[in-house]
């Protein structure tokens, strides 16, 4: 019987939508929960429309690659959480729901019905999840947050480009991943509180706070060093040689931690490791450009795989820098299970990236890995709609919007697949208007 993982039995209701909040649900789900995805109706969540690329599904219908990125192990229901129907499939989700995940901006909730101290008389053991950009209180923390925007405002993207006058985002949505994480980890936090004190907690991140929560030492540059650190490029500002350097047919990159690796970096390529300016890690980082060029020269007359050889015989990390094509077909990437195989309703058997997380068990005989065996693939919109209603005992009361168009891969199923032991009826996609205002996405 394949195994659902740690947190098998625990139900998340997952009100989120564009990046931040749905990486949680993922991550819970992963980790063998299962996860409700509340969507709007017609036009589900944000992300189903945000594309290129789009695939096309069996019917026609074109999928979103982004939505598909963050959305695996959950169900799909579509509510229209401004209607009375919404309201109360929402309510009876939430009397029997452990986790709640929701990234709107501060006040939603409240407006809607389901502000924290209704949710805490509704479910007492209720542990409910808000992510929102900068905030939910201070002078700024009604601000809508979105990745590139909190990128910048919280420095990151100030110390990553060429230089001071070139500021880059970095080349994934790191603040909305951040605050998913962070907000998994508050939530695992409560249940466990949870089973000493039977009540549940209200958690609260936002992508602000996640970022600024991984400045690490570029953060202490600041508060005790008083400098202003500014991008780099591809150079460590504190290491050195730590970065990527040039050779005869492209570059590599090597990391010289400690002086025991700068001895056998020198050996292997028989320079003197006393060369003056250099023979220590402050001389090397404040002679940075005379520290890049002793490298460089070291390497000019050899190709990159020769060299990564040599590093590797010398005990130097080193490594190379890959696109993502050769990243998805290396072997230690397959071998850590980090591409799961799904079974989509529309598209058939497609490939994701996979959990970062392994769990194993172990006894006298050795290790043997315990984790989520069985993966399931991003909802169709309301795909799970009727079974979840049949679950809860509840009937369809609302009925889809006239006329509505919806955009790629937001087409409801009928016949959806319901849970263990619900028996599915043929579904249709309640109705419109709600709520989408955007609190921290992507």
């Amino acid at each position: 019987m394949p195994n659902q993982g740690s947190l098998e039995g625990v139900l998340v209701v997952d009100l989120s939508r564009a990046l931040a909040g749905p990486h949680a649900g993922q991550m819970l789900g992963d980790l063998g929960a299962r996860v409700v995805k509340v969507e709007a109706p017609v036009m589900g969540d944000d992300t189903r429309s945000w594309g290129p690329p789009f695939v096309q599904g069996s019917g026609g219908e074109a999928f979103s690659t982004y939505f598909l990125s963050c959305n695996r192990n959950k169900e799909s229901i579509a509510l229209d959480l401004k209607s009375d129907d919404g309201r109360r499939v929402l309510t009876e989700l939430l009397r029997r729901a452990d986790v709640l995940i929701e990234n709107f901006r501060t006040g939603v909730m409240d407006r809607l019905g389901f502000g924290t101290a209704a949710l805490a008389e509704l479910n007492p053991r209720l542990v409910q999840l808000s992510i929102t950009g900068f905030g939910h209180d201070g002078p700024e923390g009604g601000r809508a947050g979105y990745d590139q925007i909190v990128q910048g405002e919280a420095g990151l993207m100030s110390l990553t480009g060429s230089g001071p006058d070139d500021p880059q985002r970095v080349g994934t949505p790191i603040a909305d991943l951040l605050g998913g994480i962070h907000g998994v980890v508050g939530v695992l936090a409560a249940l466990y509180e949870r089973e000493r004190t039977g009540r549940g907690r209200v958690v609260r991140t936002s992508l602000l706070s996640s970022i600024v929560g991984v400045h690490a030492f570029q953060g202490t540059r600041v508060t005790v060093a008083g400098e202003v650190p500014a991008a780099q490029g591809n150079h460590h500002p504190s290491i050195a040689p730590y970065g990527l350097f040039r050779c005869r047919d492209g570059a590599v990159q090597i990391s010289v931690g400690n002086e025991r690796l700068w001895r056998a970096f020198c050996t292997e390529f028989d320079v003197d490791p006393e060369t003056p300016g250099l023979a220590a890690n402050p001389d090397r980082v404040a002679h940075r450009d005379e520290t890049i060029a002793f490298v460089e020269a070291a390497f000019a007359d050899h190709d990159a795989a020769s060299l990564l050889q040599r590093l590797a015989a010398a005990g130097v990390p080193a490594g190379k820098v890959r696109d993502l094509a050769e990243v998805y077909a290396w072997d230690q990437l397959h071998s850590q299970g980090l591409v799961v195989d799904v079974d989509h309703a529309a598209l058939g058997g497609i490939s994701l990236p996979g959990p970062a997380i392994r769990f194993f068990d172990v006894d006298g005989s050795g290790e043997s890995e315990r984790a989520r065996t069985a993966h399931t693939a991003p909802p169709v919109l309301d795909q799970h709609g009727a079974a979840i209603r049949a679950w809860l005992g509840l009937d369809r009361v609302a009925t889809a919007s006239a006329g509505a168009t919806a955009p790629p891969g937001a087409t409801a199923s009928a016949g959806a697949t319901a849970p263990a032991g619900v028996t599915a009826t043929a579904s249709a996609t309640a109705g419109a208007g709600a709520n989408r205002t955007a609190g921290a996405g992507a």
